[in-house]
């Protein structure tokens, strides 16, 4: 109802504003008979850690700056016709963490495992710290494997003649180009 109360006084230049904001439905605030600004109307209904999941959409470059300080609060936008949600803040993502890692096993079973392990002396004690045991390993497997023979042609065996070898080939400098070298040493 501030939002509305707002866009009433702005006059003629944001009537389609309010319009539009008249459209969808109208959360009752705790500031009916004295109406404030719009943006901490907005700000005073997510307070207490935003109970009814309500999300932000803003242009207010000052509000958006103050919901996203606050954590679990989504905040909308428009860029060029086209609504955007913009990503978790920091404090969002921490206070998600904090509660996933408090859902996995609650408070009350938490403080009765660390009982029963201390009447069982299962409990971790300070500077004993067990030692790995090493196991008695076999040989590598890859050195059990049979060697390969090598195949020949017709059972004979290739002797050190008929094996061919790669020669190299040498470039070599011609006494032309190392003269004109020398003599531009020289100079």
């Amino acid at each position: 109802r501030c939002v509305l109360k707002e866009l009433e006084s702005l006059g003629k230049a944001l009537y389609g504003a309010k319009l539009i904001a008249q459209r969808f439905q109208v959360r009752k605030c705790s500031h009916h008979k004295d109406p404030v600004s719009g943006s901490a109307c907005l700000l005073s209904m997510i307070e207490e850690g935003n109970p009814h999941h309500f999300f932000i959409a803003t242009q207010d470059q000052d509000l958006a700056n103050k919901v996203k300080k606050k954590a679990g609060v989504p905040l909308l936008f428009i860029i060029q016709n086209t609504m955007v949600l913009d990503k978790p803040s920091p404090k969002s993502l921490v206070f998600v963490q904090k509660l996933q890692t408090n859902q996995l096993v609650p408070e009350h079973q938490k403080q009765s495992i660390v009982q029963l392990k201390e009447k069982e002396g299962l409990a971790k004690q300070e500077g004993e710290k067990r030692k790995k045991r090493k196991r008695a390993g076999g040989p590598n497997p890859l050195s059990c494997l049979k060697k390969k023979k090598k195949k020949t042609q017709e059972g004979q065996e290739p002797s050190a003649e008929k094996k061919k070898r790669r020669k190299r080939k040498r470039n070599r400098v011609k006494a032309e180009g190392v003269q004109s070298v020398q003599k531009n040493e020289e100079e």
